[in-house]
Formats: structure tokens, sequence, C-alpha cells
């Protein structure tokens, strides 16, 4: 029967499923140096052991300890640890024989020689590791046909059968070694006749016409040569041909050029080239008034010819053929007022003096600006700047002659222009033309055979994003004698 548990907060448990704990009941009869353990339906009375240092209680008996087997020795990595009753000693270990070496507790292994860095044994040999040493045993290799093993037997090399004298190739031929094997050529220029199993010459010009040599290609045994015709010379290379410089020997009275493959001999200027070829004679370039050499007067002069200007109102260009007018206007030679500007002409000067209509201001020496317009149409017709200019020619001018274009600055896509002469061209000397879509030009179309003055109004109407801008140019056109 299962008894009722009695608890308590200050008593142990004293009935448990019909047992009585008697060690808790204080009903044993164990004495002051013993122990009482409860039994089921009894109890049992301990001696209480204390063992000495070096022992520990097994079975109520005091029993040694190994420290060697449980590792709580202080031996060394140089000693061994070895057990004795209740303590233990460290003998020192013996140093370790050759092929040996001794781990982190001193213990003596076995070296590995086979896995050290360096091998001991040379190549064609393979390390075999013993116990306190190693062995060394050949290695076994076999090659193919036209190999043989390396000197160290570690691998298999090709067979040069060439420089052996282990080849077949016949007289005239060059044998050259592959690898396992080799191969017979003819010699360069000379190629394998297998009926007459020998080698014979190569016709290069016959085989590579045109691509060996540049001119002529000259067959030889085993090899070919490149000639030259005259006014060639064969290049370093041999197949090219370099032309003949024939100037370097002078043959030409003056200049010579040299030409691909023969020479031309030239005059300097003024001179010309006689019938032989080779002799220059002076030309009278005045005599024969070839073209217009001067703007005044020419006079001859060996190989050449000098350009003389009038005595008066011209000095000599630099070019030395054209006379230049003087500029009395820059030299301050003219008698213009003060309110007046110098403008310079061929032979003379004008004394001109510009004045704003009404409605514009000067904005420079040669421009007026409009202030402003009452009306939209007024806008449109009415110029927005007036621009003279000074035109000086000669009645010689050929015609008809572009002197004059206009044009809007900076130009864009889309603008277009009308070019018209509003005033000033009474007598019809001049025209417009068109150029493109924002360019024209005045052109003079009738000779005028006296010297002239002209004041013509050029209008240009701007249309540009869908609105006119009138511009005027204000020529002033002087057409002098031609004196020269």
């Amino acid at each position: 029967m299962v008894l009722p548990l009695h608890t308590s907060e200050e008593h142990s448990l004293v009935w448990l499923y019909g047992y009585i704990n008697e060690c808790l009941m204080s009903t044993h009869t164990c004495q002051m140096n013993e122990h009482c353990v409860n039994t089921a339906g009894s109890f049992v009375c301990r001696r209480q052991i204390t063992c000495p240092l070096g022992y520990q209680i097994s079975n109520d008996v005091c029993e040694d300890i190994d420290e060697c087997v449980q590792g709580t020795h202080n031996c060394g990595p140089g000693f061994e640890c070895v057990n004795s009753e209740g303590s233990f000693r460290c003998n020192a270990k013996p140093h370790c024989s050759m092929g040996f070496t001794q781990d982190t507790r001193g213990n003596c292994i076995d070296i590995d020689e086979c896995g050290v860095v360096g091998r001991p044994c040379s190549h064609g040999f393979n390390c075999i590791n013993t116990v306190g040493s190693y062995s060394c045993q050949m290695k076994i290799i076999m090659c193919n046909r036209g190999y043989h093993a390396s000197p160290d037997g570690s691998r298999c090399i090709d067979v040069d059968e060439c420089q052996s004298a282990l080849h077949r190739c016949g007289e005239g031929q060059i044998c050259h070694n592959l690898p396992g094997s080799y191969r017979c050529d003819c010699q360069t220029g000379y190629q394998y006749d297998m009926f007459r199993k020998m080698c014979v010459d190569v016709n290069e010009c016959w085989r590579y016409p045109g691509r060996l040599c540049a001119q002529t290609c000259e067959n030889t045994p085993g090899s070919y040569q490149c000639s030259c015709t005259a006014g060639f010379s064969l290049s370093s290379d041999g197949k090219n041909c370099e032309d003949v410089n024939e100037c370097l020997t002078n043959p030409c009275s003056q200049e010579c050029a040299n030409i691909y493959g023969s020479y031309q001999c030239y005059c300097r200027q003024g001179y010309y080239l006689r019938e032989d070829g080779h002799t220059c004679d002076d030309i009278d370039e005045c005599a024969q008034s070839i073209g217009h050499l001067c703007s005044f007067k020419c006079v001859n002069v060996p190989g050449s010819y000098q350009c003389a200007c009038p005595d008066y109102g011209y000095t000599m260009s630099p070019n030395g053929r054209a006379c230049r007018d003087i500029d009395e206007c820059t030299t301050g030679a003219h008698n213009c007022s003060l309110a007046e500007t110098c403008y310079n002409i061929q032979g003379g000067f004008r004394c001109l003096s510009f004045d704003c209509p009404q409605n514009y201001r000067k904005s420079s020496d040669t421009r007026c600006e409009r202030l402003s317009c009452p009306n939209f149409l007024d806008c449109q017709n009415s110029p927005l700047r007036i621009t003279y200019y000074h035109l000086s020619f000669q009645t010689n001018i050929v015609i008809p002659a572009q002197i004059f274009r206009i044009g809007p600055s900076p130009a864009y896509s889309g603008d277009n222009v009308i070019i018209s002469i509003t005033q000033g061209n009474e007598d019809n000397y001049f025209s417009t033309r068109k150029l493109n879509a924002y360019t024209g030009a005045v052109y003079l179309h009738r000779q005028v055979h006296e010297p002239r003055d002209f004041l013509i109004d050029v209008e240009m109407k701007l249309w540009r994003q869908g609105t006119f801008t009138t511009f005027l140019a204000r020529l002033y056109v002087f057409i002098t004698a031609n004196s020269l």
C-alpha cells in the first residue's frame, strides 16, 4: 500500500511509498565518525575516509592517481612522465637518431625526406620514404619512334635526325627536323622531280611573271637575276629599279629636271630653249608683248624685263610690275577742309562730305542709323541703316565687272533679299544680280570711256521671319582716266 506523503517547509521527507528513512529520522545507530546511508527497509553506517595527496577514493578505498595517464603532470616536452605510488617523476627523453625528429611532446617520429621542398632524388628517380630513411628508384619511361628519353629520364625528347645523320635525304636536298620525324626539301630555287628522283631548277621568272623584278627578270641556276632598262639602275634590294639622275652630269646649259627614266632641260624665266634641247637664249619680253607685262612701260633686260611708272602720281608696287597710285589722303598732299573727308582715287583724290537725312543719326563716318518710324509700313520701306561706300576704277576696266556685293551679316537659314538700284543709274551703266538667297551684287556692264563720278543708291530688302527690313548702300563710284 502507498502511504500519504507528509511534507513541511521545516522537515524533510520521512515517509516515501511505505519506506522509513532512518537517517533523516535519526533512528540510526551510526557513530560520530560514520556516515548514515539509507537503504530500502534499513540503513548502512559507512566510515568517513580521507585520502592523502596522490590518491582518490574508489569503493571506499584510496587508490593511486595515475597523473601520466590523466595528463595532470607537469613534465616538459623533453621529458617523459613515469607514474609512482601517490606521485610521478619526469625522466629526460633520449635524443632521436638520424632520420627521426622530436615532436612537440619530445617523442621521436620519422622524417619524410620525400615530402621536403628540396627533393633528395635527382630527376628521373622516384623518392620512397622508409622508417628513418628513404630510397631512390629510377623511373622507367617508354618513348615513341622519333623520340628518346632525356638524360634525367623524366621525359621524352625529339631525336634530331638531321644532326645525328639518321636521315635519308638525297644529294642536293636539305634535311629539316620535325617533332618525332624529319623532312627532306630541295634547296631554295629547286623543286623535287618525282620521275627523275632529283631536285631540278625552278624558273622563277616563268612561275611568277611580273612579281619578282620591277623590269627585266633573268633565270639563273637555283635563283634569278633582275636587270633594268636604260635610264634606270638596280636598287640595293636587287629587285626594284631606281631612276638614274642624269642631271648630276650637268647636261643642260641652265636648268635640268630629272624625269622617270630620262631628263629634261629647262630655261630660267626670261630665256627659251633652243632646238638642240640643251641651250637657252634670252627672251625680249617687251618686244614680243606677251600679255600685259607692265601696267605702264616695259624695259627689256638680259633674262628678264623691268617695269617703269609715270614720273608723277604713281610709285612701283612691290611686285615690280604694277604702278601703285600715291595716296594723297594718307601722305597729306590734299587740300580738303576739316569738315570734308579725303578719298583717294587713281591719279588724284576727292573731298567728300556726308550728312545724314532727317530722322537719322550719324553712328560712324560712313553710317547713318534710323531713329524711329511712325508706322509699320514706314519701318519696312524706310532704310534701317544708310551706309556710304567709295569705289574707284579706271576707264579700261573689263566689263561686265562686279564692283560691289551686299548681304546681311550674319545670314540665317530662310533669309531672302531683294536688290535694286533706286537712284543714280539714269544712263544704265550699272545693274544688279542676285548671287544666292541672301547675297546680291552690283555690276558695271557698260564701258565708261571718260573719267566720271557716280553716286548710286543700292537698296536691299531683307525678308527674315515674315518681315521686310530695308538697308541702303550709297555708292560713290569714281571712274578715273587710264593714264598708264
